[in-house]
């Protein structure tokens, strides 16, 4: 049973990469317009969340139709080590990638290392960090977890408080219609508890909003200073609408404080609902057991996980390592997120060589080992863990989606014949440069990878993409 439960996952990766390159053929064939692929419209993914305020619904695959297919694709001959070992230390002699460099792949199926150059060493990650943080979100909160905002009755009558649920993409009033996944809404929030209230016979009320969810300093060690207000990310809160963009269509400014922020814009909302609100609006904690007025709910975490690793998105990474810490019972910051991954880590058998300082990869503390980051992927894959199926499935795709469908990757001539056939995490930093994901090599076998470099001198990306090729041709 286990043999097939695998065999069925890598068969619909093979699928979902041959309906790529028949999507790539047809746009370069036709006047479809390739930016549709690439500009964040929402897909047609059977994982797509339903509509908001729906009850959670298990995840859906496509394991019952494919579990009829006679092909066996991630199961064909393993790839031949002498040539593939040449071909990857050579590419990994490029002066481009510096003085330190960790490569590893492995074979998906049996675990064994196909190649392998410092693949304990570890290494600053960068937004490869995001494997890790979401292989983590997965295995504590389960694939179907999700963030709720609230609003409660007050400790007096006539009053009540915001609740933050620790969900950044809580879309505000400039929020326009989403791309995949669909977020909460705070204009539904005000709708639904103008109606509770309106019920009760309440139209004028004192807002309060509690932001105490997340803990301890809102920017992490090691983030440099421009981060914030170069929109790279947020302080991070469990009261945000828009990820703390001041304009949700634009990556910066950032507000300074986003628990106010949406604080004001939820009075804004409930009095065009007909409930007036007192001018003062402050910080106050929700009293204990308080009764409910509304509620929304984010999309199911898998597809926020999905979202975080093809947007490579910071602001949700970090929501995510404190939802963590507080399922396992650390305080839900920084500090007690990275001890809280670690620990998830340690029942998955991926602890060794991992320390992070937060989940998104921003911070120059961290170090993964490129072993750690491979098997966190080939876990995805395991008949074991199908709660971890969203690492795979968010990879984003050479040349067509997310981080690796700019424009600027896999366009070399050592690369590019392997647009569409390579699923990867990308991680950028100053000097720093990551790659790691997924690839059926030429006879069908499933194989995960992680090349990583942090000493680089200017820009290794070409290189990385050369290596992930090689691994794909092989």
């Amino acid at each position: 049973m286990a043999r097939r439960d695998r065999l069925v996952m890598l068969t619909t990766l093979a699928v979902l990469q041959i309906l790529t390159i028949v999507i790539g053929v047809y746009a370069m064939t036709t006047d479809f317009n390739l930016s549709a692929l690439t500009s964040g419209s929402a897909p047609t993914d059977p994982t797509a969340s339903p509509a908001e305020g729906s009850p959670p619904v298990p995840v859906v695959t496509a394991g019952p139709v494919l579990a009829q297919l006679s092909a066996k694709s991630g199961d064909g001959p393993l790839p031949t080590k002498g040539t593939l070992t040449k071909q990857l230390a050579s590419a990994l002699g490029d002066d481009a990638l510096g003085g330190r460099v960790g490569a590893v792949v492995l074979d998906t199926v049996t675990g064994e290392q196909l190649f392998a150059a410092n693949p304990d060493t570890a290494i600053t990650p960068a937004s490869t960090t995001k494997i890790i943080t979401c292989t983590a979100a997965l295995a504590a909160l389960g694939p179907d977890a999700r963030l709720s905002t609230r609003v409660v009755q007050g400790t007096k009558p006539g009053t009540i408080v915001l609740v933050g649920g620790g969900d950044p993409m809580l879309a505000g009033p400039q929020a326009t219609s989403s791309d995949y996944p669909k977020q909460a809404s705070l204009n539904t929030l005000a709708a639904r508890t103008a109606a509770t209230l309106k019920a009760q016979g309440v139209r004028k009320v004192t807002l309060s909003y509690d932001d105490s969810l997340f803990t301890g300093n809102p920017k992490a060690p090691g983030w440099k200073p421009n981060y914030i207000p170069d929109g790279e990310v947020a302080p991070v809160h469990a009261l945000m609408i828009d990820e703390g963009r001041q304009d949700p269509r634009f990556r910066a400014p950032r507000v300074q404080n986003p628990p106010q922020y949406a604080a004001d814009a939820f009075a804004k909302l409930l009095a065009k609902q007909g409930v007036s609100v007192a001018r003062s609006v402050r910080p106050a904690e929700a009293p204990a057991g308080a009764a409910e007025l509304g509620r929304v709910d984010s999309a199911p975490l898998y597809a926020l996980v999905e979202h975080t690793l093809t947007r490579s998105d910071n602001d949700l990474a970090e929501a995510l390592m404190r939802h963590v810490a507080i399922k396992e019972g650390q305080q839900p910051s920084f500090g007690g997120g990275g001890k809280a991954v670690n620990a998830v880590l340690q029942r998955l058998g991926l602890a060794q060589n991992v320390s992070l300082s937060d989940g998104s990869g921003l911070s120059i503390r961290n170090r993964i080992s490129p072993h750690a980051l491979a098997k966190a992927i080939a876990l995805a894959g395991a008949p074991q863990h199908p709660e971890l199926r969203a690492i795979a499935t968010g990879m984003p795709i050479a040349g067509f989606s997310g981080t690796l469908g700019n424009g600027r990757r896999f366009t070399g001539g050592d690369s590019k014949d392997q647009v569409g056939l390579v699923r990867a995490k990308t991680g950028t930093l100053n000097h720093i440069n990551t790659l790691a994901g997924l690839a059926t090599t030429k006879d069908g076998r499933l194989v995960t990878y992680a090349f990583m470099a942090d000493q680089v001198p200017v820009n290794a990306e070409p290189v990385l993409d050369r290596l992930a090729a090689i691994v794909a041709r092989s």
